[in-house]
């Protein structure tokens, strides 16, 4: 055994001259980084989620505590493994988490503005889709119900959004291109529901499918099942868990939220032109 703490400028040095052996980490910031370096000099790497780590810590949390809980953790058969993803996995990853971080903050921003201008009297309904009315009114010069200096504080709130749109619509061509360049991507498309972010976002973030037995241990680590809370062979059923990747859970709700709408849509058209011929002289481009 030997206990030794490292800078980060070390690690590489000192691993560099271990013979090959096998690696246990937490999947943690940096650490498909490091386990890609650690590869690259013969080793063995196995990064596992912080949780099923943290059940083998004996008592107070220390990093020598971690250390020698993540040793015995990544002995155990039974420990599942994250898979190691790619630079272009995680640039992809990356890309996601940008667009995310900026929807976050426009509707930090929307409803900043709504929030201020209620305090005026001026309530829209809610929904992104509604914040243009706002907009305008803030464009109206006859319109003094917002008073100097609020005002114009306020149209910095509207430039910031716009701005941001322009971002998020450019983040989504860049990642609507790395899915067509995307085999599985362009797989995961074709599902109902899937649309071009979250087709890619699935592609990107989960690189190796095969760690589960089955389509309900995937959905299980992505949180969309109920929760279990039993003993004395009684199990109850509680709402869904919320566990995993909390971003893709975001998608597949919208994704599938989008679907009865579409579904709608569809039947309506094909009750308005049910009755037109099925063979016509022209055709629509």
């Amino acid at each position: 055994m030997v206990r030794r703490t490292l800078r980060r400028s070390q690690v590489r040095t000192w691993f560099s001259k271990l013979p090959p052996c096998l690696i246990g980490m937490e999947a943690c910031a940096t650490s498909h980084y490091w386990a890609r370096e650690l590869t690259e000099l013969g080793h063995t790497v196995r990064l596992m989620p912080p949780a099923y780590a943290k059940a083998y810590v004996r008592r107070n949390k220390n990093d020598p505590a971690d250390a020698a809980a993540i040793c015995e953790a990544v002995s155990r058969p039974s420990m599942r493994f994250v898979a190691t993803k790619s630079d272009a996995h995680r640039a992809a990853c990356g890309l996601h988490k940008v667009r995310g971080l900026l929807i976050k903050q426009r509707t930090m921003l929307m409803n900043t503005l709504r929030g201020l201008m209620a305090e005026f009297g001026i309530v829209v309904a809610e929904g992104p889709q509604n914040v243009d009315k706002l907009v305008a009114i803030l464009a109206d010069p006859q319109d003094q119900r917002i008073p100097q200096p609020l005002h114009e504080a306020l149209q910095y709130i509207v430039e910031t959004l716009s701005g941001l749109e322009k971002r998020i619509a450019g983040l989504d061509k860049t990642i609507a291109a790395w899915g067509r360049d995307n085999t599985i991507c362009r797989h995961l498309i074709t599902i109902p529901g899937y649309g071009p972010i979250l087709s890619s976002a699935m592609a990107a973030m989960v690189v190796e499918p095969r760690a589960f037995d089955s389509g309900r241990h995937f959905a299980a680590s992505l949180g969309v099942v109920p929760r279990h809370d039993g003993t004395g062979g009684k199990t109850k059923l509680g709402p869904i868990s919320k566990r995993g990747n909390g971003y893709l859970r975001w998608l597949l709700v919208n994704g599938a939220m989008s679907l009865p709408a579409a579904i709608a849509t569809a039947r309506s058209a094909k009750q308005r032109f049910a009755g037109w011929p099925t063979e016509r002289p022209y055709a629509h481009g």
